[in-house]
């Protein structure tokens, strides 16, 4: 485990003329977290889902506003769920690396 800080990237929703509601303008910050790998049991079950997980990040969970990607150590990852710890002030936060998302956009829901 080690203390770090990443980046949070997001999407500002803004609605259309229609009133359908689309990602904006994207947006980052940066928080201190700490990270992980993910456990073997986290990675069997994401990869059952055809995901592929790579790090689990802890953060104070107020920090976290629904964004979907991160930046840690040069690299792009999209953000494929969230678990509130039980009793404390925690949120882990678990991504997964995808072709194309460094320098790209990548969706997923948390």
């Amino acid at each position: 485990m080690t203390d770090t800080t990443i980046k949070l990237i997001g999407h500002k929703r803004a609605q259309d003329q229609d009133g359908v509601w689309r990602d904006g303008k994207e947006y980052s910050r940066q928080i201190f977290a700490r990270v992980e790998s993910v456990s073997r049991a986290e990675f069997f079950d994401a990869g059952q889902r055809g995901l592929n997980p790579e790090y689990k990040f802890t953060v104070f969970h107020a920090e976290y506003r629904g964004e979907d990607e991160c930046e840690y150590a040069g690299a792009r990852y999209a953000i494929y769920r969230t678990f509130r710890v039980p009793q404390t002030d925690d949120l882990e936060i678990y991504v997964e690396k995808k072709a194309g998302v460094n320098g790209g956009q990548s969706h997923c829901a948390g």
